[in-house]
């Protein structure tokens, strides 16, 4: 079993910056991807980051979502068990509970998807 920890999550002003972490731990061998996701008020859960291989010292593909495109950075390093988020500029419209998630293969090679429990980021004018 994988346990992801998130942190760093609060509230900011419009324009300013806030970074993520998430930390992993447990049965993992390899990972596939990490990404963050996020869940608007009133709506669904969407993909913000995501980062497959993520080889610190060279990583794979990285996908952001149209929104936040310039603004966010994802940074993946599996040697850390660690993915982290540097988010930029921020709006009103990045405000949500954001989510950690990791897949990979289990030491006993099951496959393995994780979600964190979430961190709440409010952005306000």
């Amino acid at each position: 079993q994988v346990q992801l920890v998130e942190s760093g999550g609060g509230w900011v002003q419009a324009g300013g910056s806030l970074t993520l972490s998430c930390v992993a731990s447990g049965n993992i061998d390899k990972y596939t991807s990490m990404g963050w996701y996020r869940r608007p008020p009133g709506k669904a859960r969407e993909a913000v980051a995501v980062v497959t291989n993520p080889d610190i010292a060279s990583p794979g593909a990285v996908d952001y979502a149209d929104s936040v495109k310039g603004r966010f950075t994802i940074s993946g390093d599996s040697a850390k068990d660690t993915v982290t988020l540097q988010m930029n500029t921020l709006t009103i419209e990045d405000t949500g509970i954001y989510y950690c998630n990791i897949q990979g293969t289990s030491t006993w090679g099951m496959h393995v998807d994780s979600w964190g429990a979430g961190t709440q980021v409010i952005v306000s004018p």
